[in-house]
């Protein structure tokens, strides 16, 4: 099947029934050994120093992997892609657009899903097997979720890995799903994790994969994940289809509709805390304002840029953060 690059999660169940490979050029991109590589690819070509990493990254991706045809998410994820897509498009790569309706309408959603449709000439009838064959392999993501907070055998890093990758089931659907079923037999024979802090992760999946080893060197264990859990979509099998399942996506819409599942994971995981992850010159950094003003639980901010491990800075912060979280539940008890 021919490969398709994808900018961000967006409905897979249309590209797989039309045919193609999805492939989630954030992955490519963070999980390269020289993913500086693709940034200095980009600001070659022009694009500014103080524009985020992973535009640039994904950028790079599209040129060094030779990408003929990506997914363009014009709306509900990154305000810079619009103008990304404009330079891929003159490089001659082949865009084709999907947004994500700001007015999280579900008539809205559908209108726009069925026009994606269109645009890969598939139907209803095609897309919703593999819709139920996708959740299926999903449902495994929830369990790993599970064996995370419910029995405290997955790391925070584990959660993270395993669920961010359902973006697009690493290119092979049945090589991932047989991953994620060895991975969960591994994890069920181990010992729970003792930790005194339940962390929740929110915010872009992180440049700096390094923040679960260390935070859980401080006595904490990361047991949510949030936006990676959306990219598993947990909901999905209660949506009665397609379109239903992607206006339950929480990621792309409102702040508000997101804020409602993170205030009933943090009373269901009984979190001590939350590190809130943005990126350097996102727009989704002022969303750190509302969030904190929303909910009633400590909660750290911190900004990654180009690095992929965390600065001096970074972890001291995050140090005082657990240090201020262990203090107040010592004074709980």
């Amino acid at each position: 099947m021919k490969k398709i690059g994808l900018t961000t999660t967006v409905p897979i169940e249309v590209i797989i029934a039309a045919g193609y490979t999805p492939v989630d050029l954030n992955n490519i991109f963070i999980t390269s050994e020289n993913y500086l590589k693709y940034i200095d690819i980009a600001e070659r070509d022009g694009f500014p120093k103080s524009l985020c990493a992973w535009i640039k990254g994904i950028y790079g991706v599209c040129l060094e992997n030779n990408i003929k045809e990506i997914v363009g998410v014009m709306g509900g994820d990154c305000s810079n892609t619009k103008a990304l897509i404009e330079v891929l498009e003159l490089r001659g790569i082949k865009v084709y657009p999907f947004s994500f309706p700001n007015s999280h309408n579900l008539k809205d959603v559908e209108n726009e899903i069925k026009r994606f449709m269109d645009i890969f000439n598939v139907t209803l009838e095609e897309v919703e097997p593999v819709r139920k064959r996708l959740n299926e392999i999903r449902e495994l993501g929830k369990e790993i979720d599970e064996l995370t907070y419910k029995e405290n055998k997955a790391t925070g890093f584990e959660n993270h890995l395993y669920q961010v990758s359902l973006s697009d089931f690493n290119g092979d659907i049945n090589l991932y799903k047989a991953d994620l079923e060895k991975a969960i037999h591994d994890i069920r024979k181990r010992e729970p994790i003792n930790k005194k802090l339940r962390l929740g992760y929110i915010g872009v999946p992180p440049m700096t994969g390094d923040i679960y080893d260390f935070v859980e060197n401080f006595n904490a264990h990361f047991v949510y994940n949030e936006v990676q859990r959306e990219f598993a979509f947990p909901r999905g099998n209660k949506a009665l289809n397609i379109f239903q399942q992607y206006y339950d996506y929480t990621y792309p819409y409102d702040t508000g509709f997101r804020i409602k599942e993170l205030k009933k994971q943090i009373e269901h995981r009984k979190l001590d805390g939350i590190i809130h992850y943005t990126q350097a010159f996102c727009h989704r950094a002022v969303e750190d304002i509302v969030i904190k003003s929303q909910l009633d639980i400590p909660i750290l901010n911190i900004e990654g840029d180009k690095l992929n491990v965390l600065d001096a800075r970074t972890k001291l912060r995050l140090e005082a953060f657990l240090d201020m979280l262990l203090d107040l539940k010592e004074a709980e008890r």
